[in-house]
């Protein structure tokens, strides 16, 4: 099945909120940050441009396993780099594809220059799966008789 629809639907559905942090920031302040708003990754930013992201995965591997310390260890010496971006117009499918392909979970959302927000794999799930339920819904409808159209 292809999904042909634009990611900024997806990001319209969950909104535009945009956390991040600084590169020079601990990695103990990113995962503070984090939990307190309930996310698994942060844009890295520096002077207004996205220099990385950082991620539970890059916490759980590159800082807790090796046995560093978060609260010594910088967000800039463990992110992700380069960041792997897309825009409004790409679609479900493709973002699909670069997450796979890509092996990662998270991809901003970049328009002109500006970051609109970020998506991650489970908000593209949500999308598949509600497009999904409704598809069938309208399938049984039509079966039913019961399709206004």
């Amino acid at each position: 099945m292809k999904l042909r629809a634009a990611i900024e639907i997806v990001l319209k559905g969950k909104g535009g909120e945009i956390f991040s942090i600084a590169s020079s920031a601990t990695v103990y302040e990113a995962l503070v940050l984090m939990a307190n708003k309930r996310i698994g990754a942060l844009l890295v930013m520096d002077d207004g441009e996205i220099v990385g992201m950082f991620s539970e995965r890059d916490y759980a591997r590159k800082v807790i396993l090796v046995g560093r310390s978060s609260k010594e260890v910088k967000v800039c010496e463990i992110m992700s780099s380069p960041v792997i971006t897309v825009e409004p117009d790409t679609t479900v499918d493709q973002c699909m594809q670069h997450m796979m392909g890509r092996r990662c979970r998270h991809l901003p959302v970049v328009d002109d220059g500006k970051i609109l927000g970020v998506v991650s794999i489970g908000d593209l799930v949500n999308w598949i799966m509600t497009r999904q339920e409704r598809t069938i819904h309208d399938l049984e409808d039509y079966i039913s008789g019961d399709y206004p159209g």
